[in-house]
Parts: C-alpha cells; structure tokens; sequence
C-alpha cells in the first residue's frame, strides 16, 4: 500500500492581542505569611466550629448563638479565599 504524504502545516501563532502580557509571566510567588494565615484559619474555624458543638452551644460565645456558624465558617471561607491568592 502506498504510503500517504505529509502535508506539511505552519505553526500557528495567536494573534498579538490575545497573547498574555509579559506581566502575568513575571508575578512574584506569594509572601510566606499567606499559607501560614490561611492554614491557621482553616485550624480556627474548625475548631471554633467543634468547641461549639462538644459544649452544647455554650462556648466559645454563649451569648451569639448561631452566629457562632457563621464565625466558624466564616474563618473558613477567608482562608479559601486567601489560598485562591497563592502562588
């Protein structure tokens, strides 16, 4: 069987405007006090949530009620939103 030619294609360039710009390429890795933050949140919220649990909704604040949830998982939303910054 005859064998197929090859044909040949050019390199495809993309268009200059949608090229990133240098900038992108040349971002600083994150400072090293972000993953620490945001390891310590997550540690906090967690166990914000679980004293608020074992006491039976008597701690950490007994006075806030179901906002203590909302600290908790608050906690844990900023250090999500702090890990979506790391480089």
């Amino acid at each position: 069987m005859p064998k197929s030619q090859v044909r040949k294609k050019k390199v495809y360039t993309p268009p200059t405007d949608v090229r990133p710009t240098a900038t992108a390429a040349t971002r600083k890795p994150s400072p090293v006090w972000l993953p620490i933050t945001a390891v310590t949140l997550i540690v906090a919220g967690i166990g914000w949530l679980v004293v608020y649990y074992l006491s039976e909704q008597a701690y950490p604040v007994a006075t806030w009620g179901y906002w203590n949830l909302a600290v908790g998982f608050g906690a844990m939303v900023a250090s999500l939103i702090l890990l979506s910054r790391w480089r």
